[in-house]
C-alpha cells in the first residue's frame, strides 16, 4: 500500500520511496501560478532576448576554445592531426539548472585533450581572450582551490574553469558523468569537473524538472532575502539549496511547485541533523570505483563532525556544507520554522507569497555586534584582498563560538560598504551579531580571537603574494544603538513590523555593556573557492614557531566585554552531535 493511501507501490526516487505520489489539487496549481507571477515580478526570470544573448555569448566562447585548441595543437602535433583537434564548453551552476536570475553570471568549464595543459589555458588562451572585442575585466585566479578565469564578455559575467582530460581528442557527444573520465587526471581537473557532474546528476534525479526549477527559484529568493545564502560564511550555497529542493521533489514526485515549497520547510524543520541528506545511494570508500577521497564518516573522522551534511550525488561524493557552523545552523533552523509558518498562512489565503520573502532585519536581532572592516588601497587589489578576508571569516565565527560565554555568533552574509562621509573607497564591512550566555559579573575578553584571525589573514596574504602596503583588516565591538555611524538610516529602519519583533524575540541578546577595540592590518589571497581540505593544508603549513612572515606593523588592542546582570532570553549553548552513521 502506498503511503498516500492509493493502491500499489510508490515509485522510488533517490534513496527511499516517496512519501506521497498524489497529484496536485486545483488549489495547488493556482498557488504555483501565483508563485511564478510573483517571481517574474521580482526579475527572477530573464526575457527571451536576454536568454538569446547568453546563448550567443556561450556559442562565441565555444568557438574561441575550438580555435585555440587547434592553434595550440599545431605547436605540439603534426598539422594533419592538429586540425582535427577539438575542445568544448560546458555549463553548470544556476544557468545549467535553469534557475539563474537576470544579470547572473554563467559558470562554465573548458574541456581540453591531454596535450593541452593548464599553463596553456592561463597563458595563451587568456591572452587570446584579452585581445577579443567585448571582453573586459578579466582576472586569472590560478592559485585558487579551483583555478578560474573571471571575465565579462559582451556584458555577461563568466567564470571559466579548465579540465584536461586523458583523451587524445574531445568528442562532441562527451558525457561528463562517465566516471572513467576521472582516471589519470590531476586534482584541479577533477575539482573543475565536479560542478558539471553534480549539476547534471541533480537534473537526472528529480522526477519533474519544471516543478523543481520553479520551487528552487522560490527557495533561492527566500534564502537570499532571509540572509542564509552564502557558502563561504557558514550558510548554504546554490548547489546545496538545489540538492535540498531536489530531495523534496523525490519525496513528493507529482506535487506542484507550491507544494514542494511547503513540504521543503516542513521536512527541514523536522530534519534530525546531522543525519545526511542524500539524493542517491552513498558509495563507501571500499566501493569507490577510483582511489579518491569521498565523504564517508566510517573512515574519515572529520566527516563525523559535520553539522549539516548534504552530499553531492556524483562521484567523488562530498559534503557541500562542511562550512556550516553551530550558529549558522541555529539560524537556518529558525528560518525553516518561520518559512513553514509563512507557508501555512499562504496556503490558508491569509497571506501572499511576498510574506515568505520578507527581508530579514538583521540589525534589529541583536544588542551587540562586532564590525569587521577590510580595506584595500586600489581597485586592482580590492577583489583579491576582500575576497580573502571573506573566505576566512568563518574561522573567526567558529573561534567566537568556542567561547563559553557566547551562545551565538551570527554573521550577516551581505557586507556593507563605507558611509559616504568616510574616506574608504575600497572597503567592505561585515557585521557579526553576538548573543551571550546568561552569567553575572563575568568579563569577556575577545582580544585573542580577533588577533588570531587578523594574523592568520595577514599571513595568508603574504603567503599568496597578494599583500600590498595599506591593506588592513580590523574589528571593533559596538552596541546596536551605535550602528548608525556605519549604516544608512533606511537599512536600520528596514522593517519595523511585527515580524521584526518576532525575529528579535527568537534571537534575543543578553544584557551586557562593552568597551572594545581591536585593530590589525593586512589579510589574504583571492576570492577562490576554499574547501575543507584546502584550509586544512594551509593550517598544517609549518611555521617553525616563528612569525617572520607577519609584517612588523601588525597591531592589536584589547577587545573586552564586561558582563552586567543578565536579562531573560539568554540561551545556553547546545552540544554538537556526531553524524548519525546509522542514517547512512
Amino acid at each position: 500500500m502506498a503511503l498516500n493511501g492509493s493502491a500499489g507501490p510508490t515509485k522510488t526516487y533517490g534513496t527511499t520511496s516517496a512519501i506521497s505520489d498524489a497529484p496536485p489539487k486545483p488549489k495547488d496549481l493556482l498557488l504555483s501560478k501565483e508563485l511564478e507571477e510573483c517571481l517574474r515580478a521580482r526579475n527572477c526570470f530573464e526575457t527571451p532576448e536576454e536568454l538569446e544573448q547568453r546563448v550567443m555569448v556561450l556559442s562565441r566562447l565555444n568557438s574561441l576554445v575550438k580555435e585555440w585548441i587547434v592553434e595550440q595543437s599545431r605547436l605540439k602535433l603534426p598539422e594533419s592531426v592538429a586540425n582535427e583537434q577539438n575542445g568544448k564548453i560546458f555549463t553548470f551552476g544556476s544557468y545549467r539548472l535553469g534557475v539563474h536570475n537576470r544579470g547572473a553570471d554563467i559558470d562554465t568549464l573548458c574541456v581540453a585533450p591531454r596535450h593541452i595543459d593548464r599553463a596553456d589555458f592561463f597563458g595563451q588562451f587568456a591572452d587570446m581572450l584579452r585581445n577579443e572585442p567585448g571582453v573586459k575585466e578579466m582576472t586569472a585566479v590560478e592559485d585558487a582551490f579551483v583555478p578560474v578565469l573571471k571575465l565579462t564578455m559582451d556584458g555577461i559575467e563568466i567564470d571559466l574553469l579548465f579540465a584536461r582530460l586523458a583523451l587524445q581528442s574531445i568528442p562532441q557527444d562527451l558525457d561528463l558523468l562517465d566516471v572513467n573520465l576521472l582516471r589519470n587526471l590531476d586534482v584541479h581537473s577533477v575539482r573543475s569537473l565536479n560542478g558539471c557532474r553534480v549539476t547534471d546528476r541533480i537534473l537526472q534525479l528529480v522526477p519533474d524538472v519544471g516543478n523543481f526549477r520553479l520551487a528552487l527559484r522560490c527557495i533561492k529568493l527566500w534564502a537570499k532575502r532571509r540572509g542564509v545564502y552564502n557558502n563561504k560564511l557558514g550558510f548554504l550555497g546554490g548547489v546545496s539549496w538545489a540538492m535540498l529542493v531536489a530531495r523534496v521533489c523525490q519525496l513528493y514526485p507529482n506535487a506542484a511547485a507550491s507544494t514542494i515549497v511547503s513540504k521543503f520547510f516542513l521536512l527541514l524543520r523536522n530534519w534530525e541533523w546531522p543525519r545526511p541528506v542524500l539524493l542517491d545511494n552513498l558509495i563507501t570508500q571500499e566501493e569507490a570505483p577510483l582511489d579518491m577521497e569521498i565523504w564517508d564518516p566510517r573512515h574519515n573522522i572529520n566527516d563525523r563532525f559535520h553539522l549539516m551534511p548534504i552530499i553531492t550525488p556524483a562521484f567523488p561524493q562530498q559534503n557541500s556544507t562542511f562550512n556550516v557552523t553551530t550558529s549558522s545552523l541555529a539560524v537556518m533552523k529558525e528560518e525553516f520554522q518561520r518559512g513553514l509558518d509563512a507557508m501555512q498562512q499562504i496556503e490558508e489565503g491569509a497571506k501572499e507569497w511576498p510574506e515568505l520573502w520578507q527581508d530579514i532585519h538583521f540589525f534589529g536581532l541583536y544588542k551587540h555586534y562586532i564590525i569587521l572592516t577590510a580595506i584595500a588601497q586600489c581597485e586592482e587589489d580590492k577583489q583579491a584582498w576582500l575576497g580573502l578576508v571573506e573566505s576566512k571569516l568563518r574561522k573567526l565565527v567558529q573561534s567566537l563560538e568556542r567561547n563559553n560565554l557566547i551562545a551565538r555568533a551570527h554573521i550577516n552574509p551581505v557586507p556593507q560598504g563605507p558611509m559616504p562621509s568616510e574616506d574608504l573607497k575600497f572597503a567592505l564591512r561585515w557585521f557579526i551579531g553576538l548573543q551571550f550566555i546568561a552569567q553575572e559579573g563575568v568579563s569577556l575578553d575577545l582580544t585573542y580571537d580577533i588577533q588570531t584571525f587578523s594574523t592568520g589573514v595577514h599571513r595568508a596574504a603574504v603567503g599568496a603574494k597578494i599583500f600590498r602596503e595599506g591593506m588592513q583588516v580590523y574589528a571593533k565591538y559596538h552596541k546596536r544603538k551605535e550602528l548608525t555611524a556605519f549604516l544608512p538610516a533606511d537599512l536600520l529602519k528596514l522593517k519595523k513590523k511585527s515580524s521584526a519583533r518576532t525575529d528579535r524575540r527568537k534571537a534575543s541578546a543578553a544584557g551586557a555593556t562593552a568597551v572594545a577595540a581591536a585593530a590589525t592590518e593586512p589579510s589574504e589571497q583571492s576570492p577562490a573557492v576554499i574547501t575543507e581540505q584546502d584550509e586544512q593544508a594551509q593550517d598544517a603549513s609549518p611555521s617553525n614557531g616563528k612569525d617572520a612572515d607577519v609584517p612588523s606593523d601588525l597591531t592589536t588592542e584589547p577587545i573586552a566585554v564586561k558582563r552586567l546582570p543578565s536579562e531573560a532570553g539568554d540561551e545556553q549553548p547546545s552540544k554538537k552531535k556526531k553524524c548519525d552513521l546509522d542514517a547512512i
